[in-house]
């Protein structure tokens, strides 16, 4: 073999390894460095989406509710209740009440007409037939025609026939007791739509801070108000009402419009010929019969005495049931001094007179804004 030539065969593969090894370095060096880019990016990537996790986090929870199973145990509460156990603590109600306020709309009552004129039972009678405003009709059909009066007759003293007195009786004050409630669901409805909100406007604010004080709620615990305002079962307001003025002939339901007896030991009032000497509590009197409803309802959603009706009816609300007077009536024990004799005989009263036929009852709307609300 020529030693020329294999000379330059050999420089020429020096050359060649030189070239390779070259290229090598170079190709290390750039996969190092896109490496090393990757690195770096996937990095800035794990960390980006890290520190977006509790934003997103936070943005789901405003803007998206999860879907929760939830069980009703409102039908066990309820239960736990007429056994006189303790229910769900979620039916929490502060026991403070801040009598201060509790009854100034009722005191300086606006809804009392300039005109108002006590009429006869017979020209009630003839009213009530002239717009066929009649209760067999109401316990099929369930509407009440809003024929407000504002003063018993006292010629109702007279009738002697007890049926025809009762009927003349709660024809007077369904409506009374169907308004009253219509205020409240309006009410209810308002307090949602208030709650419902994050933000809520002065208006707002200043209507919540007014029913703070009608309800007498302390430090302005909304779960408190929203036990206290609520309606009470029909039956069982012309029941006590049939009771508390043995159906409309009572001197305080004729001479003060009083239809609940409720007491007073303050302010004006009508004193019980029966009372003892040294008793200085008077029958509360009103300007009109709508006060007494209103102030009659108040008391109940009020008062340390009715706590426990308040919490029987919460659960019955939470359950989604229409009230159930009798059952409810059970915790008016406290309302009159005989007590369970006198939850007896309201029960009683109820079921005789078949008063749960006007539970589910609705007066028509007198205005766009209770039509929607009912």
């Amino acid at each position: 073999m020529n030693f020329n030539k294999f000379n330059k065969l050999n420089i020429f593969k020096v050359i060649n390894i030189k070239k390779n090894l070259s290229f090598n370095k170079k190709n290390e060096t750039h996969n190092g460095l896109l490496s090393l880019f990757y690195t770096f990016l996937s990095s800035s990537l794990l960390i980006t989406f890290f520190y977006c996790i509790p934003i997103f986090s936070d943005f789901a929870k405003k803007n998206f509710h999860e879907s929760k199973i939830v069980e009703n145990k409102s039908k066990s509460d309820f239960n736990k209740v007429l056994e006189g156990k303790e229910i769900n603590k979620k039916f929490k109600e502060n026991e403070e009440l801040n009598v201060k306020n509790l009854f100034d709309d009722i005191i300086d009552f606006d809804d009392v007409p300039s005109d108002t004129v006590r009429l006869s039972a017979h020209v009630l009678e003839q009213l009530f037939k002239d717009t066929k405003y009649n209760l067999k009709q109401i316990r099929k059909d369930k509407i009440v025609k809003p024929v407000i009066i504002n003063l018993l007759p006292r010629e109702i003293k007279k009738i002697e026939n007890t049926k025809k007195r009762k009927e003349l009786f709660i024809q007077i004050v369904l409506p009374l007791i169907l308004e009253e409630n219509n205020r409240i669901k309006i009410d209810r409805v308002k307090l949602f739509s208030i709650l419902n909100k994050n933000i809520n406007s002065d208006l707002e604010r200043k209507w919540l801070n007014k029913k703070f004080k009608q309800y007498g709620v302390v430090n302005k615990d909304l779960s408190t108000l929203k036990i206290r305002m609520d309606e009470v079962p029909v039956s069982l307001a012309i029941a006590q009402a049939a009771k508390e003025t043995g159906w409309g002939t009572s001197r305080f339901a004729l001479e003060g419009n009083a239809l609940f007896g409720q007491w007073t030991w303050e302010g004006e009032g009508i004193r019980p010929s029966a009372a003892e000497g040294d008793s200085k509590h008077k029958v509360m009197k009103f300007k009109v019969l709508k006060a007494s409803v209103r102030a009659y309802i108040r008391n109940l959603n009020t008062h340390r005495s009715y706590r426990e009706y308040r919490r029987a009816r919460a659960v019955q609300r939470d359950n989604f049931e229409d009230f159930n007077s009798l059952e409810l009536a059970n915790y008016l024990d406290k309302y009159a001094e005989t007590g369970t004799e006198y939850v007896k005989v309201i029960k009683k009263i109820i079921k005789q007179n078949f008063l749960t036929d006007f539970d589910d009852a609705k007066i028509l709307p007198t205005s766009k804004q209770l039509k929607n609300a009912i």
